[in-house]
């Protein structure tokens, strides 16, 4: 023994503490990214968000057969689909909001405007926007097409004023390729060969042109994303990319190739549920955005027929945007970066196709909130296998920062997905929802709708989601404890 030196004890129990922590973070570190499969451990993985305008969750893989949605269907069996995803808002830019910033928040399609104009002041610092905190932590950000509100991210009449950035310091570039249409406000409501949404001038509720993709915007778009992609993929071993594509359709107007309407043509659809308007009290509305299109005289709340080809073009829409995922996935493989990255697919929001007398959004009805929700990535437990429990939009922001190994902003709204992610029998957490002057909760069992003024309740909804009445019997007055204990959680989450 001689020669051998016992060190001091508190030096021993230091140095043995030291060498614990430094396993565990080693640990923890190489858990993170085996357990997620990606092929380079050292590196954090890359993100490609695809965003969908307006698309309800009937998708093969979602359970509706006449859908056609291969490369969508393909994504959902490699990956973890959400059956039961909620949106904070029926409406573009304030489910957008939400996305990118993690957080609930005001119900209309200025709401990322106004986030921009309070940061311009620099009175008090804005938390970060999803994709403004992967482009601190290293990540190159792009945007391509529908990601906030506006295409392309600008401001201005035609969209396109560089002055007037929707998401401020979010993105390395944020593009629109306006093509034909001129400006991202034509490429938004634009038709084939160009055609432009203008007041006083009718345009075609549906359209099914002949002709490749790229005479519609979102050909143009998918094209630039996968130009994107090329360059991106040529720096992804050194700086991970965080790229982000809004595909439009099946916006208004449901113009698609003709090609992706032919399977439609003769398909029997099956009826419309619950299609009468529903009793008041109600977030119904009379379809205004639809019906300012040119409907050739016919109206579908009245006419089962016209009502049925609203729904095939509807369809056809669908088609033609699952089309252009599936050119993303396929160039993400071509790059070899399909093990190296992390891939979410998401609906802004549902659309009602004649549910409650409603053709459009914007009511707090499951058709208008509900949408698809699917993540992707190497290792995932139980691929393909949905997740039922419910979830929300504000889940994303915390979900892609675990999974990339990045620390989350402080005070966001949702939590992330991860457990759903590891074991898609999970239970999740009721999705709050919002509106005009009205709000909701989305439980496993219920639906509650309270409708405000002034900051008082003035009427309620209460639906029972374990019968198969499609929210048409209002329970709320037979049932005030439900009503109290969920509106005490709308309170809470909400905190007003």
């Amino acid at each position: 023994m001689r020669g051998f030196v016992i060190p001091d004890g508190s030096r021993l129990l230091q140095r043995i503490l030291t060498l614990r922590r430094m396993s565990k973070v080693r640990t923890t570190l190489l858990c993170l990214f085996t357990a997620a499969g990606f092929s380079r451990a050292a590196d954090r993985p890359n993100v490609l968000l695809i965003c969908i305008d307006d698309l309800r969750p009937e998708l093969r893989s979602f359970g509706v057969d006449y859908i056609q949605s291969p490369a969508i269907d393909r994504l959902a069996a490699a990956g973890r689909p959400f059956f039961n995803h909620y949106v904070q808002a029926p409406t573009c830019g304030a489910s957008r909001y939400a996305l990118l910033t993690g957080r609930y928040g005001p119900g209309d399609n200025e709401a990322l405007f106004r986030r921009a104009a309070k940061m311009a002041t620099g009175k008090n610092s804005v938390p970060p926007s999803l994709p403004e905190h992967f482009r601190t932590k290293g990540y190159t950000t792009v945007s391509v097409g529908k990601v906030s509100h506006h295409p392309g991210g600008r401001g201005g009449a035609d969209w396109d004023d560089d002055s007037k950035p929707e998401m401020p310091g979010a993105w390395d570039r944020h593009l629109l390729p306006a093509g034909k249409w001129q400006h991202p406000r034509g490429a938004m409501h634009g038709l084939a060969h160009g055609e432009i949404r203008q007041d006083g001038k009718p345009m075609t509720v549906f359209q099914s042109a002949e002709g490749p993709d790229t005479n519609y915007p979102d050909g143009l778009i998918t094209d630039e994303a996968l130009a994107q992609l090329d360059e991106l993929a040529k720096t992804a071993a050194e700086k991970p990319f965080f790229l982000a594509v809004g595909i439009i359709r099946p916006h208004l107007p449901f113009g698609a190739p003709a090609r992706y309407f032919e399977p439609y043509r003769n398909a029997k659809l099956p009826p419309i549920p619950h299609p009468a308007k529903p009793e008041a009290p109600n977030t119904w509305h009379g379809s205004g955005e639809f019906m300012r299109y040119e409907n050739w005289g016919k109206d579908p709340r009245k006419d089962a027929g016209f009502a049925d080809e609203v729904r095939k073009h509807y369809a056809a829409c669908v088609s033609f945007a699952d089309a252009q995922v599936g050119r993303l996935l396929e160039s993400l493989e071509k790059h070899g970066l399909k093990d190296d990255t992390i891939i979410v697919l998401w609906g802004d929001h549902g659309w009602h196709l004649g549910e409650h007398n409603v053709w459009g959004k914007h009511t707090l009805f499951e058709e208008s909130l509900r949408s698809p929700l699917v993540l992707a990535y190497p290792g995932l437990p139980s691929p393909g296998e949905a997740s039922r429990s419910i979830v929300e939009t504000v889940d994303l922001f915390p979900t892609l920062c675990d999974l990339a190994g990045i620390d989350a902003p402080s005070g966001l709204s949702g939590r992330s997905l991860r457990p759903l992610l590891e074991d898609p029998q999970a239970a999740g957490r009721p999705a709050v929802s919002y509106f005009g002057q009205a709000r909701s909760l989305r439980t496993a069992d219920y639906r509650l709708i309270e409708h405000r003024k002034g900051g008082k309740t003035t009427a309620v909804e209460l639906y029972d989601h374990r019968q198969a009445d499609g929210e048409t019997t209002n329970i709320a007055a037979e049932n005030p404890g439900v009503v109290d204990k969920l509106a005490g959680e709308l309170d809470r989450r909400l905190k007003r």
